[in-house]
């Protein structure tokens, strides 16, 4: 091609992208500019004179249904202590961000927290999966995260080795707990051969693994042991999983899913006629009416999970009751699964920061052991408790969840509610199990 010729096609393709570039709709307008984090200076996560919140849950997604709720008990916190005060003399700079039940997408938005929105501390995430993702980010920056839901023991297994410092916590106890109560729960049910079934992650096969060690210890027998089913959440269809769970005819399914693909999972076992007679366990992480209506009904028109079985960190706080009421109320919203879980959660970095007199992670970090926990004036209600702090008083936070006694592995522990569809479709609790 002439050299004239190429320059001339060369300078229409510049004009022609600066004319597309200039037609972009311009991005909407922001109610708050983010501050960068300095790059190559040492800075920490956050900022020293407010405190700057992340919130990392899903919005959408596999886990949305529950999480939700779950960002509305955040909220909630967030516009009480607003408006009693805020932290550090100043409102909470809250920013959201949507995980998408995703790791990938969730390490996208931990690091833009982290990066571009300075935050101190990150309320999240939920999915185990994503949590682990999300930490990788927070604690090298050190940005503090308390999960109000990721139960996976691998959490406790890093922490014990130290990788993640004091810059890991969580307000619901991990599955070694939930999953023991569970195996409680079936073998006080009558039930001897189990099958197990769950989703390939961290939550779910940290989960399936407690769950076996229990169940047998206490005599059961677990019929695909041998050959545990792990399901992949991104496959199209699930008729061999079921198969393989539960070909052997066990009397009862441990069935650790999410509520999307566990719908579909646990529909394909009633059409191939592989519930019959069997005892469905399930988890928290499906602990929602919409779960029951993605199963489905039979062709009587009875609910197909009707009388199925399963446990949730229970929320036994001296101050559930009027957090509940005072939630409901404000947000027209039934008080869900991990909400308070959520506010406790967000409380507790509000209450630390206001002790450390500052939003870095760090300064978070070295005081939300000491909030949590004896000893200190007991106190449920945050803005006495960011009072107490203000004056340099010794707290010891009592959560809606429970007293939220953090170790040193940033768990905690706690009892478990049994809960059940009802014929309707709606969830009852009906007993309580221990681990």
């Amino acid at each position: 091609m002439p050299r004239l010729a190429a320059l001339r096609l060369i300078l229409v393709a510049i004009a022609t992208g600066l004319w597309i570039a200039a037609c972009q709709p311009s991005p909407p307008p922001t109610t708050e500019a983010p501050t960068p984090l300095a790059q190559g200076s040492g800075a920490t996560g956050g900022v020293e004179s407010e405190l700057r919140l992340g919130v990392l849950l899903p919005a959408t997604g596999d886990l949305s249904a529950i999480g939700q709720p779950m960002v509305k008990g955040i909220d909630f916190l967030v516009e009480t202590v607003n408006a009693c005060g805020g932290v550090l003399s100043k409102p909470i700079a809250y920013i959201k961000a949507d995980d998408r039940t995703d790791p990938v997408a969730g390490t996208e938005a931990a690091t833009k927290l982290v990066q571009v929105d300075n935050v101190g501390a990150i309320v999240g995430a939920f999915a185990s999966s994503v949590s682990a993702a999300a930490i990788s980010v927070a604690a090298p920056n050190k940005v503090v995260m308390v999960s109000p839901g990721s139960t996976s023991p691998v959490f406790t297994e890093r922490a014990k080795k130290g990788e993640l410092d004091k810059f890991w916590n969580r307000t619901a106890p991990p599955d070694t707990y939930q999953a023991a109560a569970l195996a409680n729960l079936a073998f006080k049910k009558g039930l001897k051969n189990v099958a197990t079934i769950a989703i390939n992650n961290d939550y779910g096969v940290g989960f399936e693994r407690v769950f076996v060690e229990t169940f047998e210890k206490l005599g059961g027998t677990i019929t695909n042991k041998a050959n545990p089913t792990r399901y992949d959440p991104k496959a199209a269809t699930f008729e061999a999983e079921v198969r393989g769970a539960l070909g052997s005819k066990p009397d009862g399914l441990a069935a650790i899913l999410y509520p999307e693909t566990g719908g579909a999972i646990l529909k394909a076992a009633y059409e191939q006629g592989l519930l019959t007679g069997v005892q469905v366990l399930l988890t928290d992480g499906v602990q929602t009416e919409d779960f029951a209506q993605l199963v489905g009904k039979s062709p009587d028109g009875k609910l197909i999970l009707a009388g199925a079985l399963g446990t949730v960190p229970g929320a036994d706080g001296k101050s559930l009751d009027t957090f509940a009421k005072a939630f409901q109320e404000k947000t027209n919203t039934a008080l869900g699964a991990y909400v308070p879980h959520s506010y406790d959660a967000a409380a507790l970095i509000a209450i630390a920061a206001e002790a450390a007199k500052s939003g870095r992670g760090e300064a978070i970090a070295a005081q939300l052991r000491t909030v949590a926990n004896p000893p200190g004036e007991e106190v449920s209600d945050v803005c006495q408790a960011l009072a107490l702090a203000r004056e340099g008083k010794e707290v010891n936070y009592q959560g809606a969840s429970g007293n939220v006694d953090l170790d040193e592995f940033g768990d905690v522990q706690g009892s478990y509610d049994v809960w059940t569809f009802t014929d309707a479709g709606k969830i009852e609790v009906v007993d309580r199990v221990s681990s």
